[in-house]
């Protein structure tokens, strides 16, 4: 055990959970927020702490970290995952579900990195990451408005780098293709690899950018996601 401290949102299921597992597997203590009781029992097992709240709530996002630095006193790693927001045809979405794509996908993350940043310069550095999605970039009608939130996350994200690198702080976004955390095999012949991702590939992928094994890596999209975006 270290005395390093992760953070997850997003923490009792799929990716988040299996992040929070190979985070707990490299030593790292937990703190995990989830909307139901998911986070509490994960983290009862791997001895963490966990509060429900959701990522559009700038209250609950407080309180994550309030419970992490009552409990722990640190904060060096921060995953940021939440699920996808409403879908629809891109014309037909509804003010109020692009306010709440808004609120969920970008927002939360910039509120969340508010509230860390004084942590983390007071303790020398830190490392951020931002689970968005392999169609940041390449966007698909699929689902219009996480991809359209999701790439301004890779803006922001390559802004905070620039402004507090100096800081010894780092933030990357991790872009997963189609996982096996959802009922996506049917488009794992998209793929390069024709299959989809399991939830440890994508956990393993996150431990690394944040933790010390990506120390001179900051503001950078990882997509791994089986080779199916087709951008160079």
């Amino acid at each position: 055990m270290t005395d390093k401290v992760c953070l997850i949102t997003g923490g009792g299921r799929g990716m988040g959970a299996a992040v929070a597992r190979e985070m707990a597997r490299r030593g790292y203590r937990l703190a995990l927020m989830s909307p139901s009781e998911s986070c509490e029992k994960l983290a009862d097992e791997l001895g963490g702490v966990a509060r429900r709240g959701v990522a559009q709530s700038a209250d609950d996002l407080q309180g994550i970290v309030d419970l992490a630095m009552r409990t722990w006193g640190r904060i060096d790693a921060v995953l940021n995952h939440t699920g996808h927001p409403p879908k629809g045809d891109l014309l037909a979405i509804a003010d109020t579900d692009w306010d709440l794509a808004h609120e969920m996908i970008l927002k939360s993350v910039i509120r969340m990195a508010r509230l860390v940043t004084p942590v983390m310069e007071a303790q020398g550095g830190g490392a951020i990451v931002n689970i968005t999605t392999y169609a940041a970039f390449e966007p698909t009608a699929m689902f219009p408005a996480s991809c359209v939130y999701r790439v301004g996350v890779s803006s922001f994200t390559k802004l905070y780098a620039d402004r507090y690198g100096a800081a010894n702080i780092r933030m990357n976004c991790l872009l997963p293709g189609f996982t096996d955390s959802l009922d996506v095999e049917r488009f794992g012949d998209q793929a390069a690899l024709k299959r989809i991702g399991r939830v440890d590939e994508q956990a393993k992928a996150a431990a690394f950018l944040l933790t010390d094994d990506s120390s001179y890596i900051t503001g950078q999209s990882l997509r791994v996601d089986g080779g199916i975006t087709r951008s160079i």
